[in-house]
């Protein structure tokens, strides 16, 4: 999907009704509280919400952080509306900022920036470092930081988007410098009991068995196992699967640490 796919017009529109009452009155308006978000490309309601809400324009996100992310040379990776347009994902990788922890073996630095019309999420800016898992192009990594903006009325300002967006493009590049200590780190066999209680009960076995044919050596070495179980033997229809792919980095940084 193109980004300007994503740029499409909407407004509000206040959510009164008119009535005719027993006394004879009638077209009286009445203010219920909540207002209609209408994309007008193609006049489909997006959501009710209460007038509390905060629309903010994709348009307005998107012109506010292209500048910013020109400047760091970052390329557009994927620009996805969900639903009806309600939810937008824009992703953009920072080829110059590309991390490669032993030769073959990369992590690719993101910023990630997400916006919804129904209220199921807030405006999140994040960072994070990615990776290719396999050749059918599946993509796994961590979030290094995140920023959120509620949708309320005073509680959005943009202005401080390009601090923002610095802030967490300077972070991954911060944590990348810290990802050669998982490779040279030696594997504590406690850990490995550690990371197979992070997993479904129901994966153990399976587990142990992959841990025996690959004999993990260092900390990387167990968060590949880790990342090739999440990817490959869960059902990444589940939630599940991806709040533990969240946990996987951050739990293994912690244990080389320790």
């Amino acid at each position: 999907m193109s980004i300007e796919s994503t740029l499409f017009p909407v407004k509000e529109y206040p959510a009164n009704f008119a009535y005719n009452s027993e006394a004879g009155i009638s077209d009286v308006k009445v203010d219920t509280g909540y207002k209609f978000i209408v994309r007008e490309d193609t006049n489909q309601v997006l959501s009710c919400m209460t007038d509390e809400y905060k629309l903010v324009p994709n348009s307005q996100i998107v012109k506010a952080a292209e500048p910013i992310l020109k400047q760091h040379k970052a390329k557009l990776r994927e620009a996805v509306s969900l639903g009806d347009g309600q939810r937008t994902i824009w992703k953009w990788s920072l080829p110059n900022s590309l991390i490669e922890i032993s030769k073959g073996d990369e992590m690719h630095p993101e910023v990630i920036i997400k916006n919804s019309y129904d209220g199921s999420l807030q405006v999140h800016i994040l960072s994070g470092a990615f990776r290719l898992v396999c050749s059918n192009g599946m993509i796994i990594g961590n979030i290094i930081e995140k920023y959120n903006y509620k949708h309320n009325i005073g509680n959005v300002n943009l202005d401080n988007l390009e601090e923002v967006i610095v802030d967490v493009i300077e972070k991954t590049e911060e944590e990348g410098r810290q990802l050669p200590l998982l490779k040279d780190t030696k594997l504590k066999q406690s850990h490995i009991i550690k990371l197979i209680e992070l997993f479904p009960s129901t994966m153990s076995a399976f587990i142990t068995q992959y841990m025996i044919a690959n004999k993990p050596k260092t900390y990387w070495d167990l968060y590949n196992v880790a990342t090739y179980i999440n990817t490959h033997k869960m059902n990444r229809k589940y939630n599940t699967t991806h709040q533990l792919e969240n946990k996987l980095y951050s739990s293994v940084k912690k244990w080389a640490t320790a």
